[in-house]
């Protein structure tokens, strides 16, 4: 049996698999399996995969796309490690993530029952380095990191206030994600938060202060899906939400300004205003980078 089941998920991205597959194949923890599941893509990921003459190399593929939490959950149902470990199929991690993770879980005591690490963005490479540059000074791409602890840290994971890239930092102690059932399959989005809140539920999630995480700019979804994806999301945990607003948390409206951003960014104005004025009123801090949502807007409007 491995040390770490590592479980990649992909979809047509047969150009940059190869990334994600020789980043965990290089760690310095050998002891690993690397299951590769082909969500039914219609690109050359079934080549690239069997190419690699590696005993470690498992690759699984679905007939029809069933999204990326049955892909996980394929993955896990056949892993054999003592942890699992989730890489998305665009991001890279450091020789040492493994290491450091299991070293840092079994030196504490059993409670401890996850971890991630720190992330370094990459920049788009076709991305305008004026508007890099700005970003860099604004916070934009600053995520933060560094909280450790239990089930406490569900408030600050609903109120956006911890972001820890679970879909290629997080390792689980394979126990607990037996426990929890793995991923839930009615989640398109938020599906690796979603998981990474049940496993608060059953222990303490801890942090390796190190950026053993290179993440690559991929797009991302459009507003609408962002949109009906967080009404699934907070209705799961809508025990939770109530709980925290009874307290005096603002969860919803944290969620409606953050979609607020996202359609503005979109250059779909009226939408991101209404969601603006009814979520949470931002700060000093958060006015840089809602200046920058509306000139992105602004350009694509220009440009459609």
């Amino acid at each position: 049996m491995p040390t770490v089941s590592v479980i990649i998920p992909t979809y047509n991205r047969a150009e940059v698999l190869p990334r994600a597959i020789d980043s965990a194949l290089d760690q310095t923890l050998s002891d690993v399996e690397v299951i590769v599941i082909d969500d039914a893509s219609t690109d050359d990921t079934e080549t690239v995969v069997t190419s690699y003459d590696e005993p470690r190399v498992t690759y699984l593929a679905h007939e029809t796309n069933r999204g990326g939490s049955a892909a996980r959950n394929t993955g896990i149902e056949v892993a054999t490690g003592d942890y699992i470990a989730l890489l998305d199929s665009d991001d890279e991690w450091a020789p040492t993530k493994l290491e450091r993770q299991v070293e840092t879980l079994e030196q504490r005591s059993s409670e401890w029952v996850a971890a991630y690490c720190g992330t370094t963005l990459i920049d788009d490479e076709g991305a305008n380095p004026v508007w890099e540059r700005i970003k860099s000074f604004v916070g934009l791409h600053s995520a933060k990191e560094g909280r450790e602890g239990g089930e406490e840290l569900v408030k600050e994971v609903l109120m956006e206030n911890l972001h820890t890239s679970a879909g290629s930092t997080l390792i689980v102690d394979s126990d607990v994600v037996d426990q929890i059932g793995g991923f839930d399959e009615s989640f398109d989005r938020y599906q690796d938060t979603e998981f990474l809140i049940r496993v608060l539920k059953q222990g303490k999630l801890a942090y390796i202060d190190e950026p053993l995480l290179r993440r690559y700019p991929s797009g991302g979804p459009s507003a609408d899906s962002v949109r009906q994806a967080n009404t699934h999301y907070l209705r799961t945990f809508a025990e939770d939400v109530v709980e925290l607003e009874t307290r005096g948390y603002d969860v919803t409206g944290i969620h409606q300004y953050a979609l607020a951003s996202l359609y503005l960014r979109e250059g779909r104005f009226n939408r991101g205003l209404a969601y603006l004025r009814a979520g949470q009123t931002p700060g000093l801090r958060q006015l840089p980078g809602l200046l920058y949502t509306v000139c992105t807007g602004i350009q694509t409007r220009l440009t459609d």
